[in-house]
């Protein structure tokens, strides 16, 4: 069952692909428009696969949501196959649409093996960024539903000064960590704009790469093993969802702990650790906070 925020106008049909998109494009409709998530709770984008009655539900809708930025290359195909009905689609709105993507680090990240080529499409988890998603999101309910144009500006203002509020409180939280131990090492590629933001490093990962669906190779997985003990970091940080193998082995390897309970690519249902996008970073800010004081 997908997630629904609230209710709105029933005749106007608004999907988000990701749950986290859903929330923050609700917190702009207010109570104009349902704002529903194609992508159910806790199921990982890189491995989400369409089913015909989803390929149904993006036809019936008025607007689509994506992130964008190369995220959803499985949905582009959709849109542009013989499977859409011809008669009707959706306004599609990109809300990474204008972010200039930052580059995946060299050392980490193995040519040909990502399917978003070089590009970190995971803009969300800084909550800066998220500003540029608001105003484009903004931007096309007001082009697909002009009669709701004061309501979302008010509710857009708002939540920005809600975002606003969300980065002051990560900076804050996260001054408690001694700038020497502000090191990740997390599942794949996803945390750079967040440690740009808030002076982590990411000193590796165990998929290199910014899609979760790729595979480490031993050897990639022994030059994480020396660079764990010689930059002395203290834990590894899992995306909720993720098989825990690999970094079990490596904890054992190395003596650091594993953290397994992050929100990257879904919040929780309502009555879960984060059900909002704003819970889910807080969430995450509170984790990360904890083991590497």
């Amino acid at each position: 069952m997908e997630p629904v925020v609230s209710q709105g106008d029933s005749e106007f049909r608004v999907i988000a692909v990701e749950s986290f998109l859903a929330d923050i494009t609700q917190n702009i409709a207010g109570n104009l428009l349902t704002v529903e998530s194609l992508i159910p709770y806790g199921i990982d984008p890189h491995s989400f696969e369409l089913t015909p009655q989803d390929v149904v539900r993006i036809a019936e809708s008025d607007v689509l949501i994506t992130n964008g930025s190369g995220f959803e290359g499985w949905l582009e195909e959709t849109l542009h196959s013989a499977s859409m009905p011809s008669n009707k689609s959706p306004l599609v709105i990109e809300a990474s649409a204008g972010l200039t993507s930052r580059t995946p680090d060299d050392g980490l990240h193995e040519e040909g093996e990502d399917e978003h080529g070089k590009v970190d499409p995971h803009f969300w988890l800084d909550p800066n960024m998220v500003i540029r998603y608001v105003e484009n999101i903004q931007a096309g309910l007001v082009k697909a539903y002009p009669a709701g144009e004061e309501e979302f500006a008010r509710n857009a203002s708002a939540y920005i000064e809600e975002l606003t509020q969300l980065d002051a409180w990560i900076q804050e939280t996260v001054s408690q960590i001694p700038p020497e131990d502000r090191k990740f090492v997390t599942n794949h590629e996803s945390f750079g704009y967040f440690a740009d933001r808030y002076g982590f490093e990411i000193i590796g990962t165990i998929i290199p790469s910014v899609t979760s669906s790729a595979s480490p190779s031993a050897q990639q997985l022994t030059n994480l093993v020396q660079l764990i003990r010689e930059h002395q970091v203290k834990a590894i940080f899992l995306e909720t969802g993720s098989n825990p193998e690999l970094a079990d082995q490596l904890a054992r390897e190395t003596g650091i702990q594993v953290v397994t309970d992050l929100y990257t690519h879904s919040v929780t249902p309502p009555d879960g650790d984060a059900p909002t996008y704003i819970e889910m970073m807080k969430h995450n800010v509170r984790a990360i906070t904890a083991a590497l004081q």
